[in-house]
């Protein structure tokens, strides 16, 4: 178990979601993340929620999000409203990857 920079267990589960966006469905995609965010907010274990826009042309964009623990986020992940908001999901991209991790250890920058 790792320590964050104030010496508290950092041992959440990170995750890691990438999807490839068809072309010209960006917009679908948007309002799709809006009502799985708003979802996701209220949820026990919940920390943080991050969309990343390609800084390139690759279509590739990256939904990143910070639990208390795994057993929260499956529990959410597993849940009848996630399911139903992820079925639209295929309409707007051509490629998904979900990678999930322990977070082991943390550092953070000096705040300004």
């Amino acid at each position: 178990m790792g320590t964050n920079h104030q010496g508290r267990s950092a041992d959440k589960l990170g995750v890691v979601f990438a999807v490839r966006v068809i072309e010209g469905r960006e917009q679908g995609f948007l309002d799709l993340y809006e009502q799985l965010r708003k979802s996701v907010a209220g949820t026990p274990g919940h920390i943080v929620e991050r969309l990343g826009r390609p800084a390139d042309d690759s279509r590739q964009w990256v939904i990143t999000s910070e639990w208390q623990s795994a057993e929260q986020f499956f529990a959410w992940q597993q849940s009848e409203e996630h399911r139903e908001l992820v079925v639209p999901l295929r309409e707007f991209v051509d490629q998904r990857q979900s990678l999930r991790y322990r977070v082991i250890k943390e550092t953070r920058g000096v705040e300004s």
